[in-house]
C-alpha cells in the first residue's frame, strides 16, 4: 500500500531531472501521474510507456496561461479529480545584471513563476470542488540565499515562496494546502557536465558535501502530497544538506 494511493497528481516538467524523479516516486507510493513536457516528446512517451498505465504525458507549455487551463481540464476529464498539483517546471539563463537581457529576464520569470501562477489559478476551482487538495512548488536555496549571476532566476524563485504562503493563506479554510521545496544542488544532466572545480565549489558550500539526489527531492514531495501531512501548509522545505543553514 503506497502513501499516495487513490490520488492524482500533475507534476509540470516531468520528462527529466527532478520532475522525472517525482513522476516515477509519485508512481511508486500508488498515484495516477499526469505530466507535462514542453519539446521532449521521445523521452515522455518513453516514460509513460514505461511507467504503464495510470501514468500520461502532456505536451504542455507551463508559462502559456491558456496551455495550463487546458491541461487541468484534460487531466480532470482523464482521471477525474486532481488531487496534487506540483509546478516544478523551470529553466535558467545566467548572467551578471549588466549583461542581462530583457529577453533573459522575461523567459526565466514566465517559465519559473507566471507557470506557477497560471497552473495554481488553472487547478484551484477543481480542488475547491473537492474540498482537498495539496500544491507543492518547486523553488530553490537560491531563492532564499541569492545567488550571483542569477538574478532572474533568484528573484522567480523568491517570489514562488512568497505566492506559496499567500495561496495557503486564502485556500486554507477549503482544505488545500499550498507547500514549497528549496532544492539544493541535486545531480542532474546540468550538474554532470560540470568539471571538477566547479563541482569542488559547490561542495565546499555544503556541510553535508556531496550532492543531493532527485529522488531525495521527490520524497519530499510524497511527504507534501500524502496525508502525513495534513496539517502542513504555507512552508517552505529545504532539501539542501543544510547549505542554506550557513
Amino acid at each position: 500500500m503506497g502513501l499516495l494511493d487513490g490520488k492524482v497528481a500533475i507534476v509540470t516538467g516531468g520528462s527529466r531531472g527532478i520532475g522525472e524523479s517525482i513522476v516515477r516516486k509519485f508512481v511508486e507510493q500508488g498515484a495516477k501521474v499526469a505530466f507535462t513536457y514542453r519539446s521532449s516528446s521521445e523521452r515522455a512517451d518513453a516514460i509513460a510507456s514505461e511507467l504503464g498505465e495510470g501514468v500520461k504525458a502532456f505536451k504542455s507549455d507551463a508559462a502559456s496561461f491558456t496551455d495550463a487551463a487546458e491541461l487541468i481540464k484534460q487531466v480532470a476529464e482523464t482521471f477525474g479529480r486532481v488531487d496534487i498539483l506540483v509546478n516544478n517546471a523551470g529553466i535558467t539563463k545566467d548572467t551578471l545584471l549588466m549583461r542581462m537581457t530583457e529577453e533573459q529576464w522575461d523567459a526565466v520569470i514566465n517559465t519559473n513563476l507566471k507557470s506557477v501562477f497560471n497552473l495554481t489559478k488553472a487547478v484551484m476551482r477543481t480542488m475547491m470542488k473537492q474540498r482537498a487538495g495539496s500544491i507543492i512548488n518547486v523553488s530553490s536555496v537560491v531563492g532564499i540565499m541569492g545567488n550571483p549571476g542569477q538574478a532572474n532566476y533568484v528573484a522567480s524563485k523568491a517570489g514562488v515562496i512568497g505566492f506559496t504562503k499567500t495561496v495557503a493563506k486564502e485556500v486554507g479554510s477549503r482544505n488545500i494546502r499550498c507547500n514549497a521545496i528549496a532544492p539544493g544542488f541535486i545531480e542532474t544532466d546540468m550538474t554532470h557536465e560540470l568539471d571538477d572545480k566547479t563541482k569542488e565549489a559547490y561542495l565546499n558550500n555544503i556541510p553535508m558535501k556531496r550532492l543531493g539526489k532527485g529522488e531525495e527531492v521527490a520524497d519530499v514531495c510524497v511527504f507534501l502530497g500524502s496525508d502525513l501531512s495534513a496539517y502542513v501548509s504555507g512552508q517552505t522545505l529545504s532539501v539542501c544538506g543544510a547549505m542554506c543553514c550557513q
